[in-house]
């Protein structure tokens, strides 16, 4: 049984802190909390995830799990009734965070502002949602209504809503240490006027968040107080061009103004820091993270391509935030390497004696730790019943607070003004939605879900260079190296634009081709158009290495770190260089420095044991390759070397022949899955009842019932459409026959499953026109545009069923199904094995139903 190690945890979030602004604050003793803190505990950076964005961030330290498993993908999302926008609610969060798992333990957590947090969860302890504070055109305290779902419990809203600071009641006086000059400005002009009022905001939130996280620390018992700051963030976008020193084309008079800000900003920070510590007590743990960090310096871009890229201040930020932890247990005046965001929630859990989930994508920070721990593991929290906290379905939401929060996505510049046009505002929303969604899995490493993804927004929007770039870089990770040469070569005749990033692409595509050359030729022209931007040196060095011309490969990885110390790749990239000049120690050296800012680098630890094993330090060499495969069970390489090691090295046949299993098994390790595609309305639910009807067993559930334009039923199952984020269904569901529409089935994993793939085909035309008939439309007038799209969608998914190996596929024709049932039904018998009661199968086709269909 796992112990508890924490008597209470206080969790605090500073969105966007960055190092590079701490540690010189430290330094002069300008933050001395902060500084306090880092002495008693333990120090490290914190991983983001791509995208880095706050709401799709701030859910996955909370719930242990990346995008593609909680919900929330974006700053905005499409309302339940489908007709407007709304910012991202907490409602679409799909699964547990750890305020609800402690709550299964009886365990009191409260939560101030978390991103997002609306509406407030009905949890056993004090929950502020990150509406609560946001002030919107009210001019004074006295006419600030508080909306609804802020609070819970609701009994407590005339208490919060007097706690909250408003941006008017901050005075001159408060705002002078972050604008020191203030009485000199003319606050006539209303540059200079609406710059002002936006530190005022800013501060204001922060004041609202630490009087609502004071009050409840001083008066109300807890296990876990979580509480958020944005204004760092907020900040940052806000005045970190001003920061010091001036560059060129920043206008000195806003230089000269809004210097101080970001300073300020974290001096605040750190007084705020101060009292929490004080109210949390020395036998708390305390443990302070951000999102991402926010660059400071000359990585910041000059200027924001806000038209192609959505989220472009997203830009800003850097890949490494801040973690500090104190408390009982907790090591001293240490540091801490490869920790990422995601192993947030799972390290909490742990401080608590609470189980770990195998399906949280973060792992425990053991590294925190004096002493070794004991943790008890489940396969989900998912699966725990009984009241947690969490909302039901119906859950009312404030309109007009949701606008207004929409406002200041909208000026903070993360999302486009959609003026009063619904209708492109959804669009855009799912666009970029679907955008973000396939960064997310291409961070996670699932590649192969991306694809279809990218796929989709480069066939839609062939004006946007973005996606071809995204899509080309995807096929190539996946060996699609035919199909990256078809795109990068559309992008360059379509002539969209001429930028570093395009010859970036192409060089990258020429390596993939054993054309290093050329690859090197085009790296050089990315490097002459923008000699300061991060990665193209990387990308160069790499093609001197394929040449073998160490010594150029290591000048050119040396430049991008004189750009970015932080680099991971760079480190690694140096580190395979020496591998190449034979020098060992110096490669192992720089592995660890690349594992150090990004512990979940499979190839990193996998080089590192190679550098090890020819240093002659086998053990080591051993379990570096142990780790590199635990992150990625198929990694071939490093199987291979670990054999070689426990069979020679390590005489250890016993461990050498466990890994020979193991290849074996992944290599041969494939369930048979049977399925009926198709695109909507092509005959898929009538193949389903005719397989039922024939004596198949299906995979069903009543999630989608008949109705007028199906009265036979859908045949479908709800895991289906969950497909995105959670495949786990397809390994239960034993023979049983399971119906994936055309548009999901390029989802469907390629590794350790066999299909069998029964395809429904039927004219287009008639597809789109019933279709139409279920809206009610007139099927006289064919859509054009859907008709379209729906030709592109058919070419895409029969390449990609022709190029999957693993993929049997029968196609059946439906309107030969409906006129000669009997040749059809013995073809479908044959596929799938010939024990089917074929006349059972026919009479299930209904003509007068499945013809007008």
């Amino acid at each position: 049984m796992a112990k508890r190690i924490a008597k209470k945890v206080v969790w605090i979030g500073w969105d966007a802190a960055d190092w590079k602004m701490i540690n010189p604050l430290v330094d002069a003793g300008l933050m001395p909390n902060l500084e306090k803190m880092i002495n008693e505990g333990v120090m490290g950076n914190l991983a983001t995830l791509d995208p880095p964005m706050s709401p799709t961030l701030w859910t996955a330290m909370a719930t242990g799990k990346r995008p593609y498993k909680h919900g929330i993908h974006g700053f905005t999302e499409i309302d339940p009734s489908g007709e407007t926008v709304r910012p991202s609610y907490i409602t679409s969060r799909k699964v547990k965070a750890i305020w609800n798992m402690l709550q299964h333990h009886g365990l009191k957590t409260h939560q101030v502002g978390w991103w997002p947090s609306h509406p407030a969860e009905p949890t056993n302890g004090i929950y502020i949602s990150n509406f609560w504070h946001k002030s919107g055109k009210e001019k004074n305290r006295k006419n600030w209504p508080l909306a609804p779902g802020c609070v819970h419990p609701k009994e407590m809203e005339d208490i919060f809503k007097e706690l909250r600071v408003h941006p008017k009641e901050l005075t001159h006086a408060h705002l002078q240490p972050f604008i020191p000059l203030g009485h000199e400005i003319d606050q006539t002009q209303n540059k200079y006027k609406k710059m002002i009022n936006s530190v005022r905001k800013i501060t204001a939130d922060a004041a609202s968040i630490q009087a609502a996280a004071t009050y409840i620390m001083a008066n109300h018992d807890y296990d876990l107080m979580c509480v958020y700051f944005d204004a760092i963030d907020h900040y940052g976008h806000g005045f970190m061009k001003y920061n010091p020193p001036r560059r060129p084309h920043i206008p000195e008079d806003l230089y000269k103004y809004f210097k101080d800000v970001n300073v300020s900003g974290y001096r605040f920070h750190d007084m705020i820091l101060g009292r929490l510590l004080q109210l949390a007590g020395d036998d708390a743990t305390v443990v302070l993270v951000s999102d991402h960090g926010f660059h400071p310096d000359h990585l910041r871009p000059k200027n924001l391509p806000v038209r192609e890229e959505p989220a472009a201040p997203a830009m800003e930020h850097s890949p490494f935030g801040i973690i500090v932890a104190k408390g009982p247990g907790i090591k001293k005046d240490e540091r801490i390497y490869g920790a990422s965001l995601i192993d947030m929630c799972p390290t909490i859990l742990s401080l608590f004696g609470l189980p770990v989930a195998r399906d949280f994508d973060g792992k425990v920070l053991t590294g925190l730790f004096e002493e070794p721990i004991k943790l008890d593991i489940i396969d989900s929290w998912e699966d725990i019943e009984g009241e947690c906290g969490q909302h039901s379905k119906e859950v009312e939401i404030d309109a007009e607070k949701a606008k207004e929060e929409m406002q200041q996505l909208i000026d903070l510049g993360y999302i486009e003004d959609p003026g009063d046009n619904k209708e492109r505002a959804i669009e855009q929303t799912m666009k970029t939605n679907k955008y973000f969604l396939a960064r997310s899995f291409i961070n996670g490493g699932r590649v192969e879900d991306a694809v279809p993804l990218y796929e989709e927004l480069w066939e839609e929007y062939r004006d946007n260079s973005r996606f071809g770039i995204r899509l080309a870089n995807a096929y190539m990770n996946v060996d699609r190296i035919e199909e990256a040469r078809q795109i990068v070569d559309d992008v360059f005749e379509l002539k969209l634009n001429d930028t570093p990033s395009l010859h970036v692409l192409s060089g990258t595509l020429f390596l993939r081709e054993k054309k290093f050359i050329e690859a090197i030729k085009e790296f050089e022209v990315a490097r002459e158009m923008a000699p300061k931007s991060v990665g193209i040196n990387l990308q160069l060095a790499q093609g001197y290495m394929r040449v073998k011309k160490w010594g150029k490969a290591k000048e050119a990885a040396e430049k991008e770190l004189e750009l970015n110390y932080d680099s991971a790749s760079a480190h690694h990239i140096i580190g395979k260089i020496q591998l190449g000049m034979k020098k060992p120690q110096l490669a192992a050296e720089n592995f660890l420095n690349a594992i150090g800012l990004k512990y979940q680098f499979p190839q990193a630890h996998c080089d590192l044991g190679i550098a090890l094993f020819r240093l002659g330090n086998f053990q080591a060499s051993a379990q570096a390759f142990e780790i590199a495969l635990s992150m990625f069970e198929r990694y071939e390489k490093a199987r291979k070397w670990l054999i070689r090691l426990y069979s020679g090295k390590l005489n250890m046949p016993e461990k050498a022949a466990e890994h020979k299993e193991l290849a074996e098994e992944i290599e041969h390790s494939f369930k048979d899955v049977f399925v009926v595609s198709g695109f909507a309305r092509s005959g898929t639910s009538l193949m389903m009842r005719m397989l039922e009807k024939g004596g198949r067993e299906l995979y069903v559930d009543d999630s989608r019932p008949a109705d007028e334009h199906n009265p036979n039923g859908y045949f479908e199952h709800s895991d289906v459409e969950k497909i995105y984020h959670d495949k786990s269904f397809l390994k239960n569901i034993e023979d049983k026959v399971v119906k994936i529409y055309a548009s999901k089935l390029n989802f469907v994993p390629r590794h350790n499953f066999k299909y069998k793939v029964i395809f429904l085909e039927r004219p287009l035309t008639d597809i789109i026109l019933s279709l139409q008939k279920m809206k009610g439309v007139a099927r006289t007038n064919m859509n054009l545009i859907q008709y379209n799209k729906l030709v592109t969608k058919n070419t895409r998914i029969q390449k990609w069923m022709e190029n999957n190996p693993n993929m049997e596929v029968l196609k059946v024709d439906y309107t030969e199904l409906l006129q000669n049932p009997e040749t059809q039904v013995q073809k479908v018998n044959e596929f799938l094995g010939g024990h089917l009661d074929e006349a059972a199968m026919i009479s299930a086709i209904d003509i007068n139903v499945n013809a007008n269909a």
